[in-house]
């Protein structure tokens, strides 16, 4: 399956995020700096102090689950889907292992 991004909003403040789906190429490359980045200060936190103490090992853990935890706090935090940047809604949905909620009048 090709690369799959997912744009989301807040229907309550407005705000706007693209999260990627699967595998982080940037976490692989970049370790803690992504979420910092995206401004997921929690678990740019956590990945730089469980580098520190694996001597970044728990990167190798990190690259293949970070993306699925950014989408699954913006779904906590209040973000729905508003469009599919790239890929199918359905095929996103399961690589989290839940159903990402839509925006009213969104198509999947």
């Amino acid at each position: 399956m090709a690369f799959t991004s997912v744009v989301f909003k807040n229907p309550n403040t407005g705000a706007m995020k693209e999260a990627p789906i699967g595998f982080s190429w940037t976490v692989f490359f970049f370790g803690f700096l992504p979420p910092l980045f995206r401004g997921d200060i929690k678990w740019a936190a956590i990945m730089f102090v469980l580098a520190c103490f694996t001597f970044g090992l728990s990167n190798l853990v990190f690259m293949f689950i970070y993306n699925k935890l950014f989408v699954r706090d913006l779904i906590g935090a209040g973000f729905k889907a508003q469009s599919i940047a790239s890929g199918d809604l359905s095929y996103a949905s399961s690589k989290i292992g839940m159903e990402i909620p839509r925006l009213e009048g969104v198509a999947a």
